[in-house]
Formats: structure tokens, sequence, C-alpha cells
């Protein structure tokens, strides 16, 4: 028979004063299926309310009983998952800075493949993009002409 798990009242009165307390949507979620819990909810009428699957529901649940409600306030999900600190992406990208600064046109395929090789395994061309705005580049492109050239017949008559 599986394990029901009961939260107290001195449990139920922590819940809601750290759903006062919280700004995280994700965080707040967990807390309102902790605090239906606490209610006397079965984990099915929390999934359709909370529109939680039961099994994640009951996994947050166990968690709570397990690990405590500072496990359940901290936020899992965290990004930053790059491969080369500042300083390194700096480095890569310093030859190009010097060519863009002469006035040579740099693609953006040559830093990716300068980029892959630094990493060693393949990377999107979004994440190049990504890099290259982090370091503040932009796309300039030249112009093919100039906007306000005058025309053929203007140029002649005004040597003439």
């Amino acid at each position: 028979m599986p394990v029901k798990y009961e939260i107290t009242s001195e449990q139920q009165a922590e819940i809601e004063a750290a759903r006062k307390k919280n700004r995280n949507k994700k965080i707040e979620a967990k807390l309102r299926i902790l605090s239906l819990r606490a209610e006397g909810k079965t984990l099915k009428e929390i999934s359709e309310i909370t529109e939680y699957h039961f099994t994640n529901v009951s996994k947050i649940i166990s968690q709570f009983i397990h690990r405590g409600l500072s496990y359940v306030l901290q936020c899992h999900y965290l990004g930053n998952h790059r491969n080369m600190t500042y300083e390194q992406e700096e480095a890569v990208l310093a030859p190009y800075l010097e060519k863009a600064g002469k006035g040579e046109i740099v693609s953006v395929a040559e830093i990716a493949q300068a980029y892959q090789t630094a990493v060693g395994h393949t990377i999107s061309p979004t994440q190049i993009y990504a890099v290259l705005k982090r370091h503040g580049w932009r796309k300039v492109m030249p112009r093919s002409r100039h906007p306000r050239k005058a025309n053929e017949e203007a140029i002649e008559a005004s040597k003439n």
C-alpha cells in the first residue's frame, strides 16, 4: 500500500508564510500543491486543480516531507550553461576584433569555426550570435553605394 504523506498544521502555517513572501511563479505552483495537500486533497484532485501530472505532485510532496521546505523553495532550474568563461570567449574573438578594426570583413562562419575548435564540439549558430551579442558585437554591412550619391548626369555636369 502506498504511503500517504500528511502535512501538519505547523507545516501548513510555514507553507502559507512562504507563499506570502514568494515571488517566483514556479515555486508558487509547488507551494500551492503543498497547501492543497495540507487541506486534505488527494493526488488526483490536486493534479486536476494545478494541471500538474499526479506523479509530479507526488514527487513535490515527497521532497517536502523528506527534505523540507527549504529544498522546495530553491529554484533548481538555473541557466548559464556556457562552454567558456567570458575571458576565454574574449580570447577567441580577439583576432577577429583586430580584423574588424582594420576594416576587413569578418563573417560569423569564421568565428563559429574558431569557437568550435576551441570548445571541441559543434554548436548551433544561435549560440555564436549569443556570444557575439554578449561581447557587444553587432552586424554592420558595408554599403554598396552612398545613399545620397548623385546620378551620372549630375556628376558630369559638375565637372564642366
